[in-house]
C-alpha cells in the first residue's frame, strides 16, 4: 500500500512499507529535466545533479562518498528529459542518517567555483565518452532529427559551448525556478522504521525558495527528418523513430505490447527475423520513450557498413509485413504474459519500488496497484494493438545513421 504525506509547503512524501526486507531506498525526485531548459541552459539540469555531490557547508565531496561507504550503502543520481532523482539505498537502521546526508546535499551544496571547474571537466569527458560510443550517440541524433530545436531534441548532457557558460549564479537561478517544494517528491520504500517519515518531513517540510516563474515546456512537433554522420567506427548504426504515445495515454499498454512483439524481447519479430534468421546484426531491438505529452517508438540496429543497407531494408520489410498481415493472437498473449512477469520480477527490489512510486507521484499524482496494472495489460486485445500499429506506422519515420568513415574522408 502506498501512503502519501503532503507537507505544509506542498512537498509530497510517498512511502511503501515492505517489512520482510532489511533495506530502505530513498529518492528525492525533482520535476526538472533537460526539456525545461532554455537554449543557453542546455545541460544545466545534469550539471546541477553532479554539483550536488561536490560538497556542502559541512561535508566535502570525499566525505559524502566515505560516509555512505562507512554505513555500507549506495548513493547516486540521474537526470532525464523530464526528471532528476537523487537516491540512496541503505540498511534500514541507517535510513535516518542517509536522508540527512541527502538533505544536506539538497539544501547546503556550496557550488564552489574550484569544484565547479573540476566537475566541468568531468562532464566534458562524459560528453566525449558518449560521442565515442556510436550505439549511444545515434539515439541522440534521432531525437534531434525528430524534435529539431525543441528542448526534447537537445542532449541531456549539453554541449561544450553551454557547459563552459555555467556559473554558480546560473545554477542558483535554475534551482530557484525548478527546485521548488511543489516540484519535489520524496519516495521511500523498504523496511521503514517508526518515526522515519516524520524525520523526512522535519528535514524537507518547511523549505521555500524565492518565487520565480519556471520555464514553460513546449508541445513539440515530430518530424520525419533524416540525418547521417560519418565516424571512425567499425560498424554502421541505424535508428528509426516513429511518433509514440504520451505516458498518460489510455492506449499506453497496447503500445507496450506492440513494442514487445516488435523488438522488445528475444522472441520479437526484429530479433528473430533479422538476427536469428538472417544473421544481419548482433544488436537489434525496439523501445518506446513516453513523456508527459508525446512519445517515440524507436528501432535500433548495428551491423557492418557493407550490410547496413540490407539491415535498413530488412527493418522496413518487418514493418511492412506488420502493416499488411498484423499480429497473431499467440503473439499478443505471449507478450502480455512476458510483460506481467517482467513487471512483477522488476519490482522485487526496494530501489525499483521507490522509483515506480516516485515517478507515479511526480507524473500523475496517483498510484495504481499491481493488480490494476495487470488488469490493464490483460485488457489489451489483438484489435487494439493492430489499430495502434496502423496508426503509428502510417507516419514516415525519422532516421539517424552513423556510417564508418571512408578512407578518403
Amino acid at each position: 500500500m502506498i501512503n502519501k504525506i503532503t507537507c505544509n509547503n506542498g512537498l509530497r512524501i510517498v512511502s511503501e512499507h515492505i517489512p520482510h526486507v532489511r533495506s530502505v531506498a530513498v529518492g528525492i525526485w525533482v520535476h526538472a529535466g533537460s526539456r525545461y531548459e532554455l537554449p543557453e541552459e542546455n545541460g544545466l539540469t545534469h550539471f546541477i545533479e553532479h554539483m550536488l555531490f561536490k560538497g556542502t557547508k559541512t561535508r566535502s565531496a570525499r566525505q559524502i562518498a566515505e560516509e555512505f561507504d562507512r554505513i555500507g550503502g549506495n548513493i547516486n543520481a540521474f537526470t532525464s528529459k523530464e526528471n532528476t532523482c537523487y537516491y540512496a539505498k541503505v540498511l534500514d537502521h541507517h535510513a535516518p542518517y542517509a536522508v540527512e546526508v541527502l538533505a544536506d546535499m539538497f539544501f547546503n551544496s556550496l557550488f564552489d567555483p574550484t569544484e565547479l571547474e573540476k566537475e566541468r571537466q568531468v562532464v566534458l569527458e562524459e560528453i566525449n565518452m558518449v560521442e565515442d560510443t556510436p550505439d549511444d550517440i545515434v539515439h541522440e541524433y534521432l531525437w534531434k532529427a525528430m524534435f529539431g530545436d525543441d528542448p526534447l531534441g537537445a542532449p541531456i548532457l549539453g554541449t561544450l559551448e553551454t557547459l563552459n557558460s555555467f556559473t554558480p549564479d546560473s545554477i542558483v537561478s535554475y534551482m530557484e525556478r525548478h527546485y521548488t517544494p511543489e516540484n519535489v517528491v520524496i519516495s521511500v520504500a523498504g523496511n521503514i522504521q517508526e518515526g522515519f517519515l516524520e524525520h523526512i518531513e522535519k528535514l524537507f517540510g518547511d523549505f521555500e525558495l524565492p518565487s520565480r516563474v519556471a520555464t514553460e515546456k513546449s508541445v513539440p512537433e515530430i518530424t520525419a527528418a533524416f540525418t547521417e554522420k560519418f565516424r571512425e567506427t567499425e560498424q554502421g548504426h541505424i535508428c528509426f523513430g516513429y511518433p509514440g504515445l504520451s505516458a498518460n495515454s489510455d492506449n499506453i499498454y497496447s503500445l507496450v505490447v506492440l513494442n514487445s512483439i516488435l523488438g522488445g524481447s528475444m522472441s520479437s519479430r526484429l530479433f528473430q527475423e533479422i538476427r536469428e534468421e538472417k544473421g544481419l546484426a548482433y544488436s537489434i531491438y525496439s523501445y518506446h520513450s513516453s513523456y508527459e505529452d508525446t512519445g517515440v517508438l524507436a528501432i535500433y540496429g548495428g551491423t557492418s557498413s557493407s550490410q547496413l543497407e540490407e539491415l535498413k531494408t530488412s527493418i522496413q520489410e518487418t514493418i511492412r509485413l506488420i502493416e499488411e498481415k498484423g499480429f497473431t493472437e499467440t503473439e499478443i498473449q505471449n507478450s502480455k504474459e512476458q510483460l506481467k512477469g517482467n513487471l512483477m520480477l522488476g519490482l522485487e527490489s526496494t530501489n525499483a519500488r521507490m522509483s515506480r512510486n516516485g515517478k507515479n507521484e511526480l507524473l500523475y499524482g496517483s498510484h495504481r496497484s499491481l493488480d490494476e496494472v495487470i488488469e490493464s495489460i490483460d485488457e489489451v486485445t489483438l484489435a487494439s494493438v493492430t489499430a495502434l500499429s496502423k496508426e503509428i506506422f502510417s507516419h514516415e519515420p525519422a532516421i539517424s545513421i552513423i556510417m564508418p568513415k571512408k578512407v578518403d574522408q
